[in-house]
C-alpha cells in the first residue's frame, strides 16, 4: 500500500511521474516525457540500451591511436593518460546519467591506449641490429613456407657466433634454399646451419605494411636464409605440453598427406592442423584469386562449423533417446562438449591469433547458451572483440582480425534485421530458405570484407561470390563433418573413412578455386587507399549496423565519403630500404631500375599502384638504361641515376650533376654512419646533384615528392628509437 501511494504521489507531482512510477516505461520513453525536445541528448538517451556493442569500438580507438603515434609516450604522457582514465571512470560511475556514456567512451579510449602500450613492452625481446653471416643454432618451433615457396623454419633457443645471449634474438626465421637433403624438419629438433640474418625490415614506403612491428609482437628478432644444408644437432627432447602438441600436429599432418596425395592432402592438413607446408604457391594464388583463401586460415568459419556440427549432432542424438533426453539438459550438455571440441581444435591448430580469435567468439556464444542467453547477438560479438583486443591489442592492425569481425558483425546485424521482420521470410517458399540464407550470408560477408581486402592486399576478387556459393555448401556439409568423423574414428584406426570423404569435398573446392581464378577479370587490382579511408568507412559501417532507429542512416555519409576519395595519390619516386631499387611513376605506370633484387619492395609498390605487373615487366619498358651497375632514366619529374653494388659510391663523380636525382645503394660501411635522418628536402651532393644515400635512408624505404619543383624526401616508419619495435640505431656492432 505504501508503494502504491508513493507511485500515485509521484505520478501527480510531475508529467513524467507516471513514467517513474510505471516500471514498464523504458528510460528513453521517460526521457522524452520529461524533456519533450529533440537533439543529441535525446538520441543518446534513446540508444542507451543499445550502446554496449560500441564498447570495443572505443577501446579499439585507443589501441589504434597508440599505434598511430610517431613517438613512444613518455612517463609523463602515461601518467596523464592514466589520470584521464580514472577521472572518466569516476564520471561514468557517479556523474550525470546522460554524460555517463561519454565518460565511458573516454575511459575506453584511454584504456585501449594503456593496454596497447603495456603489451608492446611486455613482448620486448632482443632484435638483431646488423647483418649477420655465420653459424646459426636453434630448436625448431615453426615450419611453414616463404613467399618464394621455400621451406622455412622458425627457431628458438638461438645461438649465434660471438654474440652474447643478452643480445641474441629470442626467435629467428630462416628460409632453406638450394639442396636440403640432410634434414627432415620435425618439431623440437635442434638444428645447425650457416646462413644470413638481418633485422626485420620496416615499411618499404611511407604508410605501407610494417613487418618490423609484426615481428616485434611475435618476438621474432631476425630473419634470413641459408644456401647450405641444415643439419640435425640434437634429437627432440621432452619439452612440455606445447612442444608435444606441436609434434602431434605435425604427425597428423604427415598422416593426412600420406592418406590423401597431392594438393588435396595439403589442403586438408592445413584446415586440420594449420600446417600449410604441403600447399604449392600455385594453389594458394588460385584460392586468393577466387576469394577462397579464407578457407586455409583456421578461423571463425572452421571453428563455427566444427563446434556447430558437434553441438547439433550431440543435441539431436540425445533427443533420439527419450529416457536420456527427459533427464539431461541436452542443450547445455551439447554446448559443453562443443566447447571442449573447440578447445582441442585450438590446440591442434597451433593456437595462432586467428584461431584464438575464433575460439573466443565461439566460447562466448556457447557460454551464452549455458547461461540461457541468446548465443548469436551483437553483444556476444562485442564481448569476443573485447577479449581478443585485451589479450592481443596488436591484432587490431591485422587484416585477419578486421575481416573476421567485419563479416561477423555484418552477418549478425543482417540476420537480426531479418529476424525482426519475419514477414519477409514468410513470403519465400519454405524449401528456398536454406539457399536464400546461403546467398545472403555469402553476399553480406563478401561486401563486409571487400574493403579490408582491397586496403591490405590491393585486390578484389570479382567472382568471389560465385566461388563461395559453389564451395561453401561442400565445406559446411561434407568437409568439416567428415573431419569430425575422422577424429572420432581415429582411435579405432578407421580415420581413412572420414579422410576419404574430405578428399572428395576438397577436390571440388580446389577445382572451383582454379576455375574461378582462371576467368578473365577474376582479380581486379586496387590503388592503395588513403590512410584514413578504411577507418572512416569502418566507423560509418558500425554506426549503420549498431545504432538504433533511423539515426543509423547517418552512417551512410562517412561511408560515401571514404569510398568517394578512396585512392591515395601515389609517390612519383619510391626508393627501397638501403637504396637497392628505385621506382619512378610515369603516365600511371611505375618503372623499376632493376629486374631483380628487393623483390618484396617491388611487389608491394606495384600492388599499391593498382597493377598486377611483375618486377620484370616493370623494368622491361626500356625507360631505364644500364651502364654496368649504374641505371639511368631521363624524364619527369627529374632525371634519375641509381648506382647499385659495392662500387656504387665510386661512380658518383661520373654521374652527379645539377638537376639529377642520385640514389646510391648503401654498403655496410655507409649503413654504419646512418643516424636516422629526418624528412625534408633532398640534400645536394658534391657535384650539385640531389643525393639520396645510406645516411639519408637509415635503412628505411622512402618516397620522393615534388615541392616547388624540388625533391622532398619522406621516410617510411619512425626514426630509430622512436617506438619499441623500431629500436635504436645499432648498426655499429659492439659486444
Amino acid at each position: 500500500m505504501i508503494r502504491a501511494r508513493l507511485s500515485g504521489a509521484v505520478a501527480a507531482a510531475s508529467p513524467g511521474g507516471a513514467a517513474l512510477a510505471n516500471p514498464s516505461v523504458t528510460p528513453p520513453g521517460l526521457f522524452r516525457r520529461l524533456f519533450p525536445c529533440h537533439g543529441p541528448l535525446t538520441a543518446l538517451s534513446v540508444a542507451h540500451g543499445h550502446l554496449f556493442p560500441f564498447v570495443p569500438v572505443f577501446f579499439a580507438g585507443g589501441i589504434g591511436g597508440y599505434f598511430l603515434l610517431t613517438a613512444e609516450p613518455t612517463p609523463l604522457h602515461w601518467a596523464v593518460t592514466i589520470g584521464v582514465k580514472l577521472l572518466s571512470a569516476g564520471a561514468w560511475l557517479r556523474g550525470p546519467v546522460l554524460l555517463r556514456p561519454l565518460a565511458c567512451a573516454l575511459m575506453l579510449l584511454m584504456a585501449g591506449a594503456i593496454v596497447a602500450g603495456l603489451r608492446s613492452h611486455q613482448v620486448a625481446a632482443p632484435v638483431l641490429g646488423w647483418r649477420y653471416y655465420g653459424p646459426i643454432e636453434g630448436r625448431i618451433v615453426g615450419i611453414d613456407k616463404s613467399l618464394s615457396d621455400q621451406l622455412r623454419l622458425t627457431l628458438d633457443r638461438v645461438v649465434l657466433r660471438d654474440i652474447s645471449p643478452a643480445r641474441t634474438p629470442e626467435r629467428v626465421r630462416v628460409s632453406l634454399h638450394d639442396a636440403q637433403g640432410y634434414l627432415d624438419p620435425q618439431p623440437g629438433l635442434t638444428v645447425i646451419l650457416t646462413g644470413h640474418l638481418s633485422p626485420p625490415e620496416g615499411p618499404v614506403e611511407p604508410g605501407a605494411f610494417d613487418f618490423r612491428r609484426m615481428a616485434w609482437f611475435d618476438r621474432l628478432g631476425a630473419v634470413g636464409y641459408t644456401r647450405t644444408p641444415a643439419l640435425v644437432l640434437a634429437p627432440p627432447a621432452r619439452d612440455g605440453l606445447g612442444m608435444a602438441i606441436f609434434r602431434l600436429r605435425m604427425a597428423i599432418s604427415a598422416h593426412v598427406r600420406a592418406a590423401i596425395p597431392g594438393e588435396p592432402g595439403g589442403f586438408v592438413a592445413a584446415i586440420l592442423t594449420g600446417d600449410r607446408s604441403g600447399i604449392a604457391r600455385e594453389t594458394t594464388d588460385a584460392l586468393r584469386g577466387s576469394n577462397l583463401a579464407h578457407l586455409l586460415a583456421i578461423s571463425g568459419l572452421h571453428m563455427g562449423l566444427l563446434t556447430g556440427f558437434v553441438f547439433a549432432a550431440l543435441r539431436y542424438g540425445i533427443a533420439l533417446i527419450p529416457p536420456v533426453a527427459l533427464r539431461l539438459p541436452s542443450k547445455k550438455l551439447a554446448a559443453v562438449v562443443a566447447l571442449a571440441a573447440g578447445a582441442f581444435y585450438l590446440a591442434l591448430s597451433g593456437g595462432n591469433v586467428a584461431t584464438e580469435r575464433a575460439f573466443v567468439m565461439v566460447a562466448v556464444m556457447l557460454v551464452a547458451v549455458l547461461a540461457d542467453r541468446r548465443a548469436i547477438s551483437l553483444r556476444s560479438v562485442a564481448i569476443a572483440a573485447m577479449i581478443v583486443l585485451t589479450l592481443r591489442p596488436e591484432a587490431l592492425t591485422e587484416p585477419g582480425f578486421q575481416m573476421s569481425f567485419a563479416a561477423t558483425t555484418a552477418l549478425v546485424a543482417v540476420f537480426r534485421l531479418a529476424r525482426d521482420r519475419p514477414e519477409v521470410r514468410r513470403r519465400l517458399p519454405r524449401w528456398s530458405h536454406g539457399a536464400v540464407s546461403l546467398v545472403v550470408a555469402s553476399t553480406v560477408a563478401g561486401l563486409a570484407t571487400a574493403p579490408v581486402a582491397a586496403a591490405h592486399f590491393n585486390r578484389i576478387a570479382d567472382y568471389g561470390l560465385l566461388a563461395n556459393l559453389l564451395a561453401m555448401p561442400v565445406m559446411g556439409t561434407l568437409v568439416m563433418p567428415s573431419a569430425v568423423l575422422a577424429g572420432v574414428l581415429a582411435p579405432f584406426g578407421l580415420s581413412g573413412w572420414g579422410l576419404a570423404l574430405m578428399e572428395q569435398g576438397t577436390r571440388w573446392i580446389l577445382w572451383v578455386a582454379h576455375w574461378v581464378a582462371g576467368m578473365d577479370g577474376a582479380v581486379r587490382s586496387v590503388v592503395q587507399p588513403r590512410p584514413w579511408a578504411l577507418p572512416v568507412l569502418a566507423l560509418g559501417s558500425l554506426w549503420l549496423m549498431l545504432w538504433p532507429g533511423r539515426a543509423r542512416l547517418a552512417g551512410l555519409l562517412p561511408m560515401a565519403v571514404a569510398l568517394a576519395v578512396w585512392s591515395a595519390p601515389r609517390p612519383p619516386i619510391l626508393i627501397a630500404p638501403s637504396g637497392s631499387l628505385v621506382g619512378v611513376l610515369n603516365d600511371g605506370a611505375r618503372t623499376l631500375s632493376k629486374p631483380r633484387g628487393a623483390g618484396f619492395a617491388a611487389r608491394l609498390w606495384l600492388e599499391q599502384d593498382g597493377t598486377d605487373r611483375t618486377q620484370v615487366d616493370a623494368h622491361a619498358d626500356g625507360s631505364w638504361q644500364s651502364e654496368g651497375t649504374a641505371h639511368l632514366r631521363d624524364g619527369a619529374p627529374w632525371p634519375v641515376a641509381h648506382l647499385a653494388g659495392l662500387n656504387a659510391r665510386n661512380l658518383l663523380a661520373n654521374h652527379c650533376r645539377p638537376g639529377i636525382l642520385m640514389v646510391i645503394e648503401s654498403t655496410d660501411a655507409v649503413a654504419q654512419t646512418a643516424t636516422g635522418a629526418a624528412d625534408g628536402p633532398v640534400p645536394q651532393g658534391p657535384g650539385g646533384c640531389w643525393l639520396v644515400d645510406g645516411a639519408a635512408l637509415a635503412g628505411r624505404g622512402a618516397a620522393v615528392w615534388a615541392a616547388d619543383g624540388l625533391p622532398v624526401l619522406r621516410l617510411a616508419g619512425g626514426s630509430p628509437g622512436s617506438r619499441p619495435w623500431i629500436g635504436p640505431d645499432k648498426r655499429r656492432r659492439s659486444d
